[in-house]
């Protein structure tokens, strides 16, 4: 029985998920650094500026402070920048009780250590108690998940009996929850995805169409599913929820951040002006630096991240990304995994 949890993070996807929970009768304390934030929250009793239209339970409190928010909470959500992610941690952990629940609920790798946000966590602990680290992954825009549409997620954990503890925890009439072992797996899937779906905005901006959306998600699959097998993830979970689900979604979803930020470079914009005209981060921006890095490092090759890289980042005219793609190397499809 969960009797408390910490909401890390107060962005669009960390109040959908505290609303989910405290709609339940669940107690969530919902945590942000930005003490105005945390005022207006609680003054509103809604996030107006990124769930407008939801008002908060009565189970769900508003905290600026971490020891308050995560001290005897049984399972700790972070919902943070992955660039953030590991500073904030740090000073989650101290306050952690043992045999805690913590769920990683952002799509990223760190760019310096090319690190997944569970391996982060693992490495930012002590030794000193027990905690079960676990993601919590799929295709679910967070308005939707506000707006109590019916959604399916993955959460991963080493243990099943925290994975299962998970799903009982988040499950709704609404918000259905399936279990995994595979960690990495669903973690790669959820950071990569959004690689690729800048991918399909630059290509939507450039005015193509649905065959080469559908050749752009088929192949993004085969990216993500070559470094993610080669990180050690299962094949089966980049057929599934957190990986082609999620992958769909964000790559044809008007909802979708990284999506929104390859139609803008398709359009014309140059990246600084594309991130200007944003409100909520971009996960895919930063992923895309770290995941070349992490290819590269293993020596995995994945074309779609490369053009993306070299338009965000060496100024690359999209439509030459897109001909040198076409212009690769013809190959067998069997070669899905290995090429």
């Amino acid at each position: 029985m969960t009797n408390k949890v910490a909401m890390i993070g107060a962005g669009s996807w960390g109040t959908a998920l505290a609303l989910l929970l405290a709609r339940k009768g669940i107690a969530v304390v919902l945590w942000d650094h930005d003490l105005e934030h945390v005022a207006q929250l609680a003054r509103d009793r809604e996030n107006r500026r990124h769930q407008p239209g939801h008002p908060f339970p009565d189970t769900l409190t508003t905290s600026a402070s971490l020891k308050e928010a995560v001290g005897e909470a049984d399972c700790v959500v972070m919902v943070v920048p992955s660039h953030g992610f590991r500073a904030v941690y740090g000073q989650v952990y101290p306050f952690l009780r043992n045999d805690a629940l913590v769920v990683s609920a952002t799509k990223g790798i760190e760019i310096e250590s090319t690190m997944t946000m569970t391996q982060i966590m693992a490495a930012e602990g002590d030794g000193t108690k027990t905690v079960h680290l676990g993601v919590l992954s799929g295709p679910s825009f967070a308005a939707e998940v506000a707006d109590r549409q019916p959604t399916a997620v993955t959460v991963a954990f080493a243990s099943q009996e925290a994975a299962s503890s998970v799903q009982r925890l988040f499950a709704t009439e609404y918000f259905r929850v399936y279990t995994s072992g595979d960690v990495i797996g669903l973690e790669i899937s959820g950071a990569l995805k959004n690689v690729i779906a800048i991918a399909a905005g630059i290509c939507d901006g450039l005015g193509y169409g649905l065959n080469t959306r559908a050749a752009l998600i088929t192949r993004g699959l085969a990216e993500i599913t070559r470094l993610g097998v080669a990180l050690g993830g299962e094949p089966p979970t980049f057929a599934g929820l957190g990986g082609l689900g999620d992958l769909v979604l964000t790559c044809t979803g008007d909802l979708s951040r990284n999506r929104t930020v390859g139609l803008k470079l398709g359009s014309g914009l140059t990246l600084d002006q594309a991130l200007q005209e944003m409100k909520m981060v971009a996960e895919g921006v930063k992923t895309t630096r770290s995941c070349t890095k992490l290819a590269a490092d293993l020596g995995v090759e994945m074309p779609i991240l490369e053009q993306v890289y070299q338009v965000l980042y060496d100024d690359k005219r999209c439509q030459e990304a897109v001909t040198e793609l076409f212009q690769r190397d013809l190959k067998q499809e069997a070669e899905f995994l290995s090429r």
